[in-house]
């Protein structure tokens, strides 16, 4: 089993920049890929950026991009998502989950960390 857990979040104002950092341990080998989702109140929950182990390959929703990027320590199980130019809209519980393989649901989830960006 795969445990996640999320740091970094908190109150920026809009424009600022934030980089969440979200830590595996657990049974670490088997993880293909780790990703960010997010959800805002009242909203479903969002695709936010995945990195996959093999290859480093990185996957964004495209709405985000821009502003967004994600990275990976392997040797530490660990992927950041650094946050650029944050806007209100980014309010948000901020997700890391895990996946298994390329095909896989990403079955394993962290508690969240939440970001909040006032105006």
């Amino acid at each position: 089993q795969v445990q996640l857990a999320e740091s970094g979040g908190g109150l920026v104002q809009a424009g600022d920049s934030l980089r969440l950092s979200c830590v595996a341990t657990g049974r670490t080998f088997g993880i293909y890929a780790m990703a960010w989702f997010r959800q805002a109140p009242g909203k479903e929950r969002e695709f936010v950026a995945e990195y996959a182990w093999p290859g480093r390959k990185e996957e964004y929703n495209p709405n985000l991009k821009d502003r967004f990027t994600i990275s990976g320590d392997y040797a530490k199980s660990t992927v950041f998502l650094q946050m650029n130019s944050l806007n209100p809209d980014d309010t948000a519980v901020y997700y890391c989950a895990s996946k298994t393989s390329i095909a896989a649901l990403h079955n394993s989830w962290g508690r969240g960390t939440q970001v909040t960006v006032s105006s």
